[in-house]
């Protein structure tokens, strides 16, 4: 089973490009962020045509989520578009079981700059996050957790960790309270297979920074332990990237052998 995910940047602009992912790649369930639609203009028929059947929660101009699953997996059950004790508007989160696994897509809030009030609801966000991922793994145990983290999990996953330095999406509060998520006991797919830094799933659109590989690993698939042995490959496909009008985010994928 190939899990992926996507932050496609306004799907209305990048819905050619994800129909011809989806049909170069082959996966079997994708998670998607920033679609940028409200759920009355998602494209669902295009994408059953494609051969995927649909949720997804969004809002007009900004954020926006949604999980894309083959036919043959089945409907989806048990969908969660808001979690309890967090008071969010935003469409940032999504869950759904299909395929027998437990989904759970994330677009983590940016958090514009250390010390804004963004950034401190940025923390909060994530610890009502982890609280909830907490009672998922418990109910769920084949948990994949993926999305649009808005963290390099550390320096490996940056192109100048001195220019960066403690700045946002790599300050040392970020990067902990991803690892209080990763230690209620979930994997970062990428580096069970890949130990050494400079792989990027996120470019900016200036300074040709895709070309000069400047970015940063900020698009996470996270998986729980008992699905850990069953994990074969992890990737990021930089190709998308390559094409006209691209997202500045690129798929990651991870292949489960179930």
């Amino acid at each position: 089973m190939k899990i992926a995910s996507w932050n496609v940047n306004s799907l209305k602009v990048r819905l050619p490009q994800l129909l011809q992912w989806l049909e170069d790649a082959s996966p079997d369930i994708v998670a998607l962020q920033e679609t940028k639609l409200e759920d009355t203009k998602f494209p669902a028929a295009e994408l059953a045509a494609a051969g995927y059947r649909t949720v997804f929660s969004g809002q007009k101009t900004y954020n926006g989520v949604a999980i894309l699953a083959r036919e043959e997996l089945g409907d989806f059950a048990d969908v969660v578009t808001d979690i309890p004790g967090l008071d969010d508007p935003q469409r940032r989160i999504l869950a759904a079981t299909v395929g027998g696994l437990r989904i759970v897509d994330l677009y983590v809030v940016n958090g514009k700059a250390v010390g804004d009030e963004k950034y401190a609801y940025k923390l909060h966000w994530l610890e009502r996050v982890r609280e909830f991922l907490a009672g998922e793994i418990a109910r769920h145990p084949k948990l994949v957790v993926l999305g649009d983290f808005n963290i390099a999990p550390d320096d490996r996953d940056v192109h100048d960790p001195a220019a960066w330095g403690e700045d946002i999406l790599c300050s040392p509060p970020e990067r902990a309270a991803l690892k209080a998520i990763t230690d209620l006991g979930l994997h970062d797919s990428f580096r069970l297979f890949q130990p050494e830094g400079g792989h990027f799933s996120w470019w900016d659109y200036r300074q040709a920074a895709f070309r000069r590989n400047m970015g940063l690993r900020i698009d996470l698939i996270l998986l729980g332990e008992i699905l850990k042995p069953v994990a074969t490959t992890a990737a990021i496909d930089r190709e998308p990237r390559r094409w006209e009008r691209p997202s500045d985010h690129t798929p990651v994928t991870l292949q489960l052998d179930i």
